[in-house]
């Protein structure tokens, strides 16, 4: 059986968790040393001209080009913030090709400009192509019971019911109700809680206590799934990443 491995973290702009420290070099050379071969990165800095020019080590190109390197050719960005001097967003990066793309806005308030990115991909050995939606959800709980249904409704309309689909992201979901709401729209499960009966505690990256990131998927069969935590991650970003394996049936 052929199988897909992929990484969803959200990198801080390249920051630690109190935004003293850029370590979007050690950020590359971790996820790099995990070998996903998809990768769901929330906070990507597409551009910020002030950073350009006083951080030190602040890269040429983008956040996610940087990142994506010879790793991982194929990549996609959607940018949610824009502001005066740069913009930040969700980004996709994967070592098959990404056949489709779309940035979904889905922000509910001036003070939250978040995002869904939804792009499909193409494995050599499955006939069907992976859908993958990649998504930063508001902190405010009204906000973001609206946003997990345009992310139901984008699936719905968009995604063949027989589809491998992977969604993840930042969900901030801080009372764990989304899995609820995605499990009886879209039959869809979430990895960790699949695994070991809860969800991973990814936030503060040092004391992790919040369930704030997740994996659903459906049309796979899941086999491991893991935070990333201890050195290095604990001090890389104010998240941890998870990683999750799956078997294309």
């Amino acid at each position: 059986m052929a199988q897909i491995k992929i990484l969803t973290y959200n990198i801080h702009k390249g920051f630690n968790i109190t935004g003293q420290n850029f370590l979007l070099d050690k950020i590359k050379e971790s996820i790099n040393l995990v070998n996903a071969d998809v990768l769901f990165l929330q906070e990507v800095q597409g551009e910020h001209l002030h950073h350009q020019k006083s951080v030190k080590n602040w890269p040429l190109v983008s956040q996610f080009e940087y990142l994506a390197d010879k790793t991982w050719p194929h990549f996609a960005y959607g940018k949610n913030a824009v502001y005066q001097h740069g913009h930040h967003g969700n980004a996709i990066l994967s070592k098959f090709p990404i056949t489709w793309f779309h940035n979904i806005d889905i922000s509910t308030n001036l003070f939250e400009k978040r995002g869904i990115m939804h792009a499909t991909i193409k494995c050599p050995e499955l006939k069907k192509e992976i859908h993958l939606l990649n998504g930063h959800y508001n902190i405010f709980q009204a906000g973001q019971k609206t946003q997990i249904k345009n992310l139901c409704q984008q699936v719905k309309k968009y995604v063949p019911h027989y589809s491998p689909t992977i969604i993840a992201g930042d969900f901030n979901d801080w009372s764990i109700r989304a899995t609820k709401l995605i499990d009886k729209e879209l039959k869809a499960q979430e990895a960790f809680y699949q695994l070991y009966g809860e969800h991973a505690k990814t936030f503060p990256a040092q004391f992790p206590i919040l369930h704030l990131d997740r994996i659903y998927y459906k049309n796979l069969k899941l086999n491991d799934a893991k935070i990333l935590k201890g050195h290095p991650w604990k001090k890389l970003s104010d998240h941890l990443a998870l990683f999750a394996s799956f078997e294309l049936l």
